[in-house]
């Protein structure tokens, strides 16, 4: 079992959260991402005996939601929205560039393991399209120049933790709404920053 004690810690604190263990499958899997940059197959194993499924069934909800990665990933996960409130707003052009950058394709990742790009389906900003999210921390209004600058930025200074408000202030352009509250902590990897995970970290 590739998972040391202090990881499975906290998948068991995990597991706690939930009337069933099968309802912390998502959760879990998301933890896994956060270890290797995707769900290996060893961690699907884990994954089953803690939870008490069979591992088809752990590969089955793996496989069907696009954010829990079937293959390693870059340090930064680019995603690009592709929908129509996006595509309107010249998300093709955004794309294109964050392409001609990375020198990337569809789900493809670069030979350093830097970059892994994708073109997605609406991620919630529509209001603030087009819209950019790097390991899952979302910037608004991007610009085809801006979405170079941010490519640049990560490529240049590779920051442990990516802060969507940090990439904003710098990159951004109109939000779907006001942010309110300053938040100055975000992603540790390709997966999702989550608090109760521990795949999120402030920034000093």
């Amino acid at each position: 079992m590739s998972w040391d004690d202090k990881l499975l810690k906290q998948a068991k604190k995990i597991i706690k959260l939930y009337p069933q263990k099968r309802s912390a499958l998502g959760p879990l899997l998301h933890l896994a991402q956060s270890k290797d940059g995707y769900i290996s197959d060893d961690s699907i194993t884990v994954i089953s005996e803690l939870v008490g499924i069979t591992e088809v069934q752990v590969k089955s909800v793996s496989t069907f939601y696009s954010m829990y990665k079937q293959e390693p990933t870059g340090k930064y996960l680019l995603s690009v929205c592709k929908s129509i409130s996006c595509e309107i707003n010249n998300s093709s052009e955004v794309i294109n560039k964050v392409q001609e950058f990375t020198g990337l394709n569809n789900n493809e990742t670069d030979e350093e393991e830097l970059f892994t790009f994708e073109a997605v389906e609406c991620i919630g900003a529509c209001g603030g399209a087009p819209a950019v999210q790097v390991n899952y921390e979302t910037v608004e209004g991007v610009t085809p120049e801006n979405a170079i600058n941010l490519c640049k930025w990560l490529k240049d200074t590779k920051p442990d933790v990516v802060v969507a408000d940090e990439m904003q202030e710098n990159f951004g352009g109109i939000k779907s709404f006001d942010w309110a509250i300053q938040d100055n902590s975000g992603a540790t990897s390709t997966a999702p920053g989550f608090q109760t995970l521990k795949t999120t970290k402030a920034k000093k």
